[in-house]
């Protein structure tokens, strides 16, 4: 395995921790929301501060799936030797559409770099090792 089959998982697994930090860290908003009684809370186009409960509640559900993502890659990675270049195109083609047909400037443009890092990790990594019941952990 090589390094950056190593760091791509901790990089995406970085950049949803940094989705959550910055969704936890708008002030009031989930204050507002649990006031509200969470349901359909972030939906009430009526509220004051309709737009920082959406984002707060997109950070939030982009790191969940950034997170899963993250720690899938990696044990792929620990089992098969190799970075799955399917979650590189993932996170191109997500990056993608949030860069460029909805928000230019964005962090998105991380997503992509880091689904690069992924799509080279995958080319590097040579030939894999065979999953087998025993490096798949299906041996009893």
């Amino acid at each position: 395995m090589n390094a950056l089959t190593r760091w791509v998982p901790r990089l995406i697994i970085a950049l949803a921790i940094v989705h959550f930090a910055y969704a936890l860290a708008t002030p009031n908003s989930w204050a507002d929301m649990a006031g509200d009684g969470f349901w359909a809370s972030a939906a009430d186009t009526a509220a004051a501060d309709y737009y920082k409960r959406e984002y707060t509640l997109y950070f939030f559900a982009a790191g969940i799936l950034l997170l899963a993502l993250g720690t899938l890659a990696r044990t792929l990675a620990h089992v098969t030797g190799r970075f799955p270049a399917q979650v590189g195109w993932y996170l191109i083609i997500s990056g993608a559409l949030l860069c460029v047909i909805e928000f230019p400037v964005t962090g998105g443009w991380l997503m992509v770099a880091i689904g690069v890092l992924g799509l080279v990790a995958a080319r590097r990594a040579g030939t894999a090792r065979p999953l087998t019941e025993a490096t798949a952990g299906l041996d009893r």
